[in-house]
């Protein structure tokens, strides 16, 4: 394996010779179902990109960089709440392995507020449980929570045991919180064999979140301009750095879902004005029901990048249409982008041409490009761990997307407007106006759209995938999680994980901004990674075959 730093321009790979490269390895059934996932972009006028297949099963034998729905329910969304208490029903390493193992920070508003965070907490499932059941375990365990910690509330969630000797979690709730009424208990449906990936368990979380908690209580925030922040989850800090900016704006950041958050929050999301959106893939069922219910707007914005965060500074303020509130995002976005701008052509010049691939779940394998943008890299190759059609595609192929089996197991909520508490923010009128200066509402682009002809988009990648990725392109830096960090690095190749980032962060906003190019320009830039010699350098893979002597 060569050593990385090739520039853009010297590479002559057809991508199309990379797939078929690919392909050729797998069986024929394999291959047919892999071919429509790998897919060599192409963008046309108004923004029409290949179709790609996504959200599908993957192939048993694959080694897939893919979580389980528990792992979307209980590590990504409900995880970053730092006084909901969490109860893994379930084995003890499903507890173990879904705490805190995204870096995810919190910061309780004085000394006395609670901060469950640090404890994970399990029934701890035994083999008797297993066959007797596991509800009396559960209700021993609640009870034995709010005698420890007086919650506000509590949530279980399901590990795939749990489904399948049918142990009822939601009844379980319903008989404690009886028992005991103080405190708001919910069960999640999220056995990880729910759906194809995390994705199925984002979505129940959103639901039952929407349904037993949201709108609980009515407590606005004061301030002249409300919004909720969705899909940020506070990896790194990067919430702390996105709250530090707003509240210099005249923002009123009233809940976060759910980076840096509480309980409280969450349960008056209701009454604020706007709701915007980073990761759509986690969170926008969540955006779209309070604007059912509630009358909410929302819209995709992006703090991600130092100009994205500008960008999204500007369609917020002028979504509210205040000559002040303006004139304060410009002031913050002047002073902002000076240290910013300076750090960046500082690093663009050590960093420029050189080559990046991301395959991060979320819309994070999207935002991040804009940071390799700035500083003059390319990406080159980029998939998501568990989008849809519409997260590559855009949200304008929603309506053509094959509802399966597997999508199907998913709870789809009927949602109407609330009987007292609708209340639209902005008359149809006043949307239109915003729709005809640029404001899409209810919409987000899609990765493909943004991604450069002949780039290789590929969903669900895989580890011999990735292997075949680095021998070809030899890219400069290669952005995933935690399962690909040592066989890529002990390969030659930095890898920097944009799940946890590293012990790093935050990267969100400007100040973010600047810590990620330098932390780039540090990677791509070091020589160590020249040096690196991989075991299998020096023991090659073994091959044998088989013989039938019948």
């Amino acid at each position: 394996m060569a050593a990385p730093g090739n520039n853009a321009a010297e590479l002559h790979i057809d991508p199309s010779e990379v797939k078929k490269e690919i392909l050729n390895r797998y069986p024929a059934k394999v291959a047919r179902r892999r071919a429509r996932q790998i897919v060599v972009n192409k963008v046309d006028e108004g923004e029409q990109v290949p179709e790609i297949h996504a959200n599908t099963r993957t192939i048993p034998g694959i080694l897939t960089m893919r979580g389980c729905a528990y792992a979307g329910c209980k590590g990504v969304v409900l995880g970053p709440t730092r006084d909901i208490l969490q109860i893994t029903h379930g084995p003890i390493g499903c507890g173990f392995y879904s705490w805190l193992t995204r870096r995810n920070q919190t910061r309780p508003k004085s000394l006395d507020d609670p901060n469950y965070m640090p404890y994970a907490l399990s029934t701890d499932m035994q083999e008797e449980e297993i066959i007797f059941g596991g509800e009396k375990k559960l209700k021993k365990a609640i009870q034995e929570a709010i005698e420890l910690f007086h919650p506000k509330a509590i949530g279980i969630f399901s590990t795939c045991p749990v489904g399948l000797i049918g142990d009822d979690v939601h009844a379980v709730a319903r008989e404690m919180e009886e028992k005991y009424p103080e405190v708001n208990i919910f069960g999640f449906s999220c056995e990880g064999y729910k759906g194809v990936s995390q994705s199925a368990g984002h979505h129940i979380a959103n639901n039952k979140v929407f349904t037993d908690v949201v709108g609980q209580l009515e407590a606005p925030k004061e301030g002249s301009f409300r919004l909720n922040l969705l899909g940020e989850y506070n990896i790194g800090g990067d919430a702390f750095e996105i709250e530090r900016i707003t509240e210099a704006c005249g923002l009123t950041v009233h809940s976060t879902f759910s980076g840096n958050s509480e309980y409280d929050e969450f349960a008056s999301a209701h009454t604020a004005d706007l709701n915007v959106v980073m990761c759509h893939r986690s969170i926008n069922y969540m955006a779209e029901m309070m604007e059912k219910r509630y009358g909410i707007p929302w819209f995709k914005i992006n703090f991600v990048g130092a100009r994205a965060t500008a960008k999204s500074l500007r369609k917020i303020a002028a979504y509210f249409g205040d000559a002040t509130l303006t004139e304060k995002v410009e002031k913050v976005i002047a002073e902002e982008m000076a240290p910013v701008e300076k750090v960046r052509q500082e690093v663009e010049a050590r960093c420029r041409g050189k080559l990046a691939m991301l395959f991060v779940g979320g819309s994070r394998a999207h935002h991040y490009q804009e940071l390799f943008e700035e500083i003059g890299m390319k990406t080159i190759s980029a998939g998501y761990e568990f989008a849809h059609r519409d997260d590559y595609e855009g949200r304008k192929v929603i309506p053509t997307i094959t509802v399966d089996a597997d999508t199907r197991n998913i709870e789809e909520l009927t949602v109407g407007p609330d009987g007292t508490r609708f209340r639209p923010r902005k008359g149809a009128a006043e949307i239109e106006r915003l729709r005809q200066e640029g404001f899409r509402f209810n919409d987000y682009e899609g990765l493909m759209p943004q991604m450069a002809d002949n780039s290789l988009v590929i969903d669900d990648l895989n580890h011999y995938e990735t292997e075949v990725l680095i021998e070809k392109y030899k890219p400069d830096i290669f952005c995933a999680g935690i399962k690909e960090k040592y066989v890529i690095q002990k390969g030659g190749i930095p890898l920097k994980q944009l799940h946890s980032y590293d012990y790093s962060g935050p990267y969100a906003g400007f100040r973010g901004a600047i810590n990620f190019y330098r932390e780039i320009d540090r990677l791509v830039n070091s020589k160590v990674f020249r040096f690196v010699k991989a075991p299998w350098q020096e023991n090659p893979e073994l091959a044998g075959s088989y013989g039938w002597n019948g």
